[in-house]
């Protein structure tokens, strides 16, 4: 079956981005497709990450053949991006990158919060990124690895409090170091914009990419001779594996929540 949309992320972090451009084309149909087997890809080296998403892209495009992969998270993105398109070079790939620019353009202070994966934080594209749209604010890094896998494993079926408290040492960190700007630079944490921006209060505003990498997402498509290939309206998602016990349950509440199909695990699909 083919598909409109195909997203990876290295779990279920880029959801939003998902949901965010079913609200702006309600009838693409998309895959979703979290590398969950080898999360946290954050944690790992330039080329593991490179042939986790190589690997993961090479099942999505022979399965679903999809007119476009939204890579739904900055590690894979400032990685591997490169990489997925000299060895796809028929898919049309794109990449979700630290919203640096915006940041710099709403911030009195010029002091940005970049709040991210640790192979995110110390990717030379990021400071690229930062030479290039920010050269008069300090760039402020904290990679969370422990509240990506809160929100990756427990986010679904925490309580507003768990929430609450989950995001608190974070935006701390930035408040202490006179931050007026938060990006999250992990799609993880989109999941937990609202909770970060109420911790974060009206002095700190917290900015992501997802509405500028799902309005190219569709620019794409439309130049595409590909425009709405798919056999049918379906949005699903399916991941490669469970690392913890409950991430099952963990991903079924989320879909059920979001009208989205829970397709189970990919190697085991018909």
């Amino acid at each position: 079956m083919a598909v409109d949309f195909a997203f990876l992320d290295s779990g279920v972090g880029g959801l939003p981005y998902l949901i965010h451009l079913l609200k702006k084309n309600p009838d693409a149909s998309c895959i979703y497709v979290a590398d969950t087997k080898n999360f946290p890809y954050g944690e790992k080296s330039s080329e593991q990450i490179i042939n986790c998403a190589c690997e993961a892209a090479g099942k999505i495009i022979e399965r679903w053949v999809p007119s476009e992969i939204v890579v739904a998270c900055n590690t894979i993105s400032v990685t591997a991006l490169e990489a997925l398109r000299k060895k796809f070079p028929k898919t049309v790939f794109v990449g979700t990158v630290p919203a640096i620019k915006p940041a710099a353009l709403v911030s009195k202070t010029r002091k940005i919060g970049l709040l991210a994966t640790n192979a995110t934080v110390n990717h030379p594209y990021t400071q690229d990124l930062k030479t290039r749209f920010a050269p008069d604010c300090s760039l402020i890094s904290r990679g969370d690895p422990e509240l990506i896998s809160f929100i990756e494993h427990k986010f679904f079926t925490a309580s507003e409090e768990e929430r609450l408290s989950a995001v608190r040492p974070a935006v701390d960190f930035f408040r202490k170091n006179g931050c007026d700007v938060i990006i999250l630079a992990c799609t993880h944490f989109l999941n937990m914009s609202d909770y970060i921006q109420k911790e974060a209060g009206e002095s700190i505003k917290v900015v992501d990419s997802r509405d500028g990498v799902v309005r190219h997402a569709l620019e794409m498509q439309n130049n595409s001779a590909k425009t709405s290939h798919s056999d049918a309206h379906e949005v699903k998602l399916v991941v490669t594996g469970f690392t913890q016990s409950n991430d099952s349950a963990s991903y079924e509440k989320f879909c059920q929540n979001h009208g989205i199909k829970f397709g189970g695990v990919l190697d085991n699909l018909d």
